[in-house]
Parts: structure tokens; C-alpha cells; sequence
């Protein structure tokens, strides 16, 4: 048998965060049984946070890498370094069912899927939206990623990654792996914050998410829809910084993009 160190397993659960410190415990408590599986791994990808977030997420991951800010680059800096066959992509603010590493079973090569979604917040139309975000990925084959995105390692790698852009890219990754095959749409769900929905407002906020998807949809550059969104121009940066382990081992590297 293969060392501990270096042998496969069979799920990588990769966050991408920054500067989150006030919910980085919690979060991170809930999605300890990651951890106890015995085939899974949680890595933390943080792009440059400024505040706690790294020293409060350390005790409570696998490995932690550092990156330059931009959700597609932190989830690929994130994948170089995972041993999973399967990669899987979450959102801090989302919860992940514990059934989850059962359900990657039988994923072969050229598979990819998400779960379905349900929104926590204060708006009751939230499982109305909830429930068309999950009827339009059937229907159109598109994930994003609050519906927390998994791939095979092999299909992750020949589609390239993420694209290396502020915005969108979990549209534009749906894209390429629709091309080699139609996901696996799981009715299992997971629990995605309503945060900006209350914060923003309901119909405000679908307005803005609708508007958004149009102009990519006809050729919008990527940058200019990520600064109406809010993201900052450091969230376009491109470089990777080196990764550290948070167990202390030497960080297994995985096929770069």
C-alpha cells in the first residue's frame, strides 16, 4: 500500500475564500466530516486575504494555498495541489450533504455534475428562485457555482481548468465540459447563502444576475461585467503564488493548466 502521504483519495472539496475571518470557523466546522471520511480532503484556496482568514482557517483544512484573488484562480491553484479523483467546487457560504462522497461514485473520466440548490434567506421567494436556478441548469446543462460544481481530475485537466477570468467562469467551465458530455444534474442539495439577495434586494439582485448572464451571452469582456458586479481590479490578477501545507507535508503537485 501506498504511503498515507501520496495515496489517492477519492474527493477533493476545494474552497475558494477572501478575506472572510468572521465566518471562516463556523463554515469550516460544519464541513469537518470532510476530513473524517478517510477518502476526501478539504483544501482552502485564499487569494490574499487581509484580514484572519488564513491564521482562523489553518487548524481546520488539509492543505492551504495561497493565490493570487479571482475565484477561477484560486480554484485551479486549488486543484494543481488536490489528490481526489474527483474535484469538487464550494462556495464558503454553501453547505455541503455529508452524503456527498457516496454520491461521486461511478464518475467515471468524462464525468462532471451539481447539486441542486436551496437558498437560506429572509425573502420567501427564495425557493421560487431557488427552484428555476435548478429547472434552467437541467434544461440548458450549465452549472453555476453556488450549485457546487464536481468534475473527474482527468475531465477537469483536458478542458483546461477554469478560465482565467473575474467572472463567469463557472459558465464558461460548464461550456467546455458540455462539450465532452451533459452533467450530472444530483437532486441531493446543497444550501447556498441568500446574503446578497438580502442585502441587495430580491428583484434587484435578479435583475442584476439576468443582465449579467445577457451580456456575457453577446460578447461582453468578463472584466467590465465583474466591476458591475463589484469585484475589484485585483480580482483580475493572473500569477499563482507557491501553496503551503497545512498539515505539514510536502504539498503533492497535480497537473498544472
Amino acid at each position: 500500500m501506498l504511503p498515507t502521504e501520496i495515496r489517492p483519495l477519492k474527493l477533493s472539496v476545494i474552497v475558494p475564500v477572501l478575506n472572510e475571518a468572521m465566518m471562516i470557523e463556523p463554515q469550516l466546522r460544519a464541513l469537518q466530516w470532510v476530513r473524517t471520511t478517510g477518502v476526501a480532503e478539504l483544501i482552502l484556496v485564499d487569494g490574499g486575504s487581509t484580514d484572519a482568514t488564513a491564521v482562523r482557517a489553518l487548524p481546520w483544512v488539509d492543505r492551504l494555498v495561497t493565490s493570487v484573488p479571482g475565484r477561477g484562480l484560486q480554484m485551479n491553484a486549488g486543484a494543481r495541489q488536490a489528490r481526489g479523483e474527483v474535484l469538487l467546487f464550494l462556495h464558503l457560504d454553501t453547505d455541503l450533504p455529508v452524503t456527498a462522497p457516496l454520491l461521486m461514485d461511478g464518475l467515471d473520466a468524462s464525468g462532471w455534475g451539481r447539486f441542486d440548490v436551496r437558498i437560506r434567506g429572509r425573502h420567501s421567494m427564495l425557493p421560487v428562485v431557488a427552484a428555476m436556478m435548478n429547472l434552467r441548469s437541467r434544461l440548458t446543462g450549465i452549472a453555476t457555482g453556488d450549485q457546487a460544481v464536481f468534475v473527474h481530475r482527468a475531465l477537469f485537466e483536458r478542458v483546461g481548468g477554469f478560465p482565467e477570468q473575474p467572472l463567469m467562469e463557472d459558465i464558461e467551465l460548464s461550456k467546455r465540459l458540455k462539450r465532452i458530455s451533459r452533467p450530472r444534474c444530483l437532486r441531493a442539495k446543497v444550501m447556498t447563502s441568500g446574503r446578497r439577495w438580502d442585502q441587495h434586494g430580491l428583484w434587484r439582485t435578479i435583475r442584476l444576475m439576468w443582465s449579467l448572464r445577457f451580456d456575457y451571452w453577446r460578447g461582453v469582456s468578463p472584466a467590465v461585467l465583474a466591476q458591475r458586479y463589484g469585484y475589484t481590479e485585483a480580482s483580475q490578477a493572473q500569477a499563482v503564488k507557491p501553496v503551503q501545507s497545512a498539515t505539514g507535508r510536502p504539498p503533492t503537485i497535480g497537473s498544472g493548466h
